[in-house]
């Protein structure tokens, strides 16, 4: 008699087809990185569903192969092989949205940006600076906490409410200018008028003189924004109103291109 079955072994096939032990492994990884980078197993097992004997030999093997540590704690972190890839997708998914943001400029006349939540940070993957010789500029790779910015306050907008209370407890909310969000009410607060009103605006909340509109990128394979951002002499509320249709545009054909990319 068998000793083991094909649904019972890591090699076993999953019901879309594919390895499960691979879906497995990544499902942990992505659930570490929702939970701020660092868990217990027990803390996987009770999100998962998987039994704690399982989730220990998946860690290990992603433990053995460096993306994964062992803290001194016993709790597990990610680990520094990750950054190597997701340096490597990010530059790949800027470069694939650079033609969209140049035609935000083009219809903007603005600076156009995209980020992405990266653990509790924003990260800038891409920029098309505008051509006003008054411009604004962020370095792509910058990193950023999501409560004073318009691309966090994009990307959080659908995030459950907990869970953004707890990034904001991991982060703090210092504040970079007297306009920042600075108490996690507030920011729910803002987080439900960015869903009824369908963008984000940052108002000289991350640098003075500085008005961001964003919008989260539908859909996206990882959770993705863009956003214009210019002086608030230019970036009025009459040019919101013309702005915010062009970002929406743009983000769904943005939408389109990535998961054209994913199926290829």
């Amino acid at each position: 008699m068998p000793t083991s079955s094909a649904s019972t072994t890591d090699s076993a096939k999953s019901a879309s087809g594919g390895v499960q032990s691979l879906e497995r492994a990544f499902d942990l990884l992505e659930r570490m990185a929702d939970a701020g980078g660092e868990v217990g197993l027990s803390e996987l097992s009770a999100s998962s569903g998987l039994p704690l004997p399982t989730i220990h030999r998946l860690m290990r093997t992603l433990v053995a192969c460096g993306y994964v540590r062992q803290q001194a704690n016993r709790r597990y972190a990610l680990g520094p092989r990750l950054i190597r890839l997701g340096e490597s997708a990010s530059r790949l998914l800027g470069t694939w949205a650079r033609p969209h943001l140049a035609r935000l400029v083009e219809e903007t006349g603005e600076t156009a940006n995209m980020a992405l939540l990266d653990g509790d940070e924003i990260v800038y993957v891409a920029q098309v600076p505008s051509k006003h010789s008054m411009r604004m500029f962020t370095e792509v790779g910058r990193r950023v906490l999501p409560h004073s910015t318009g691309v966090g306050k994009a990307l959080l907008a659908d995030v459950p409410e907990n869970e953004v209370r707890a990034l904001l407890g991991r982060t703090g909310m210092p504040a970079a200018t007297d306009r920042t969000i600075t108490t996690a009410d507030g920011f729910l607060t803002a987080l439900a008028e960015v869903r009824r009103l369908g963008y984000a605006v940052d108002d000289n909340e991350q640098e003075v003189g500085v008005r961001c509109l964003a919008v989260s990128v539908p859909d996206s394979p990882t959770a993705a924004a863009i956003s214009i951002s210019g002086p608030a002499g230019r970036v009025t509320e009459s040019a919101t109103d013309r702005i915010v249709p062009v970002l929406q545009q743009v983000a769904a054909e943005l939408s389109q291109a990535l998961a054209a990319q994913n199926q290829a």
